[in-house]
């Protein structure tokens, strides 16, 4: 019998151990992106953001409301599909988490949206750039890179003063984001008396343009604006070259990646194509650039990758999130989220991060980039 009871007691004594663990508060905070899908190498590279900035809060530990949180992530892939964004958006409702941080594109962005308003659950897009994301009065909606009336319209007016391009074609995929930077481009050039010489669709999922690359040849413009991401650029960079047009892309951040010379498959000359990246940090706060420098080194040795563009959006996104928790010692979304809206000077890896009224980015840094040698190179932060 004293055996016996010896055993329960230790069973007992093992279970209060594990209380430490046991006492240590779950607190969930969702990730969506298209991890499958022509897109994935970016829609990875926000999660592995995401999964870096998780993991080292947990190492860190945080306290909040006197009580150890252990932060979960739960990541959903939207294969960046505006039906499959918002089932992943319902389903991270269901699970409970307390934020979320994502979507990737702005179509799946804005559907999704109003499933966390509805809920009153925080939303920061580390990506999506669609005006109408932060147009709709949702308290629950933030980003922390600049929208596309200031990246398609900086790079508007760049092509028309600093390109010298005389005329200019444009193409768009049709999706939230490529439509809305194409015409956010296309007005930056009018602003300045740029011509737009042709205007052509494409969508998505397209892997042939040679009819309306065609139809560009015939105008000759100087440059080819494209409102859409890498992976139709990259085939579209392949067929220009095929069909001996020599004439400049210029494009948002969607197209702005380290894949970008990959997926071109070598048909990518220097300095053939500028791109503006959301967000930057100008070379003179050395401070911010050693931050920047230090983030993509401790990604490279965690995930064997190296960034590709939104990661570093995506980890402040995270860490705002529960700095915001933290200042309300609360992790519940409705006590944390008006300290969220407040946000203001909060340093981050991508620079100083202030909310507007309508969760935009204030005052959001551009870097312009072009590719040298299979390789991107820097031309400079504007705002």
């Amino acid at each position: 019998m004293q055996v016996k009871l010896n055993v329960i007691i230790g069973a007992a004594a093992l279970m209060l151990g594990g209380s430490v663990f046991a006492q240590d508060m779950v607190v969930k905070i969702g990730h969506v992106g298209p991890t499958s899908g022509g897109i994935a190498h970016l829609g990875k590279d926000n999660e592995n953001g995401a999964r870096l900035a998780i993991e080292e809060l947990n190492a860190k530990g945080v306290t909040i409301g006197g009580k150890k949180i252990k932060f979960e992530l739960l990541a959903e892939d939207d294969a960046g599909d505006p039906k499959q964004g918002t089932a992943a958006a319902q389903k991270l409702v269901d699970s409970k988490v307390v934020g979320v941080v994502g979507h990737l594109n702005s179509g799946t962005s804005i559907p999704a949206s109003k499933i966390y308003a509805d809920a009153g659950i925080p939303q920061i897009s580390p990506s999506a750039t669609a005006v109408a994301y932060t147009a709709r009065g949702l308290k629950t909606t933030f980003r922390v890179v600049a929208n596309d009336g200031q990246l398609g319209g900086t790079l508007g007016r760049y092509a028309v003063t600093e390109v010298k391009a005389k005329s200019i074609a444009v193409i768009d995929d049709r999706t939230a984001y490529g439509m809305g930077v194409a015409d956010e481009f296309v007005k930056g050039v009018k602003s300045k008396g740029g011509k737009v010489v042709d205007r052509q669709f494409t969508t998505d999922k397209a892997t042939d343009f040679t009819a309306i690359l065609t139809a560009i040849k015939a105008k000759k413009p100087d440059v080819i604006f494209f409102g859409g991401m890498d992976a139709v650029a990259g085939p579209m960079l392949r067929q220009m070259k095929q069909l001996g047009i020599e004439a400049k892309m210029m494009g948002g951040d969607g197209i702005c990646s380290g894949e970008l010379p990959k997926l071109a498959a070598g048909a990518l000359g220097d300095n053939q194509v500028i791109c503006a990246e959301a967000g930057g940090i100008e070379e003179k706060d050395t401070a911010a650039v050693k931050g920047m420098e230090e983030f993509k080194a401790k990604f490279k040795a965690k995930f064997n990758a190296d960034v590709q563009i939104y990661a570093p959006y995506v980890y402040d996104s995270v860490n705002l999130l529960v700095a915001a928790m933290q200042k309300a010692n609360s992790t519940e979304p409705a006590k944390y989220l008006p300290v969220l809206a407040k946000t203001s000077g909060y340093k981050g890896v991508t620079g100083m991060i202030s909310f507007d009224a309508k969760g935009d980015i204030k005052n959001g840094a551009l870097t312009l980039h072009s590719y040298v040698g299979g390789k991107q190179t820097n031309i400079g932060v504007v705002r």
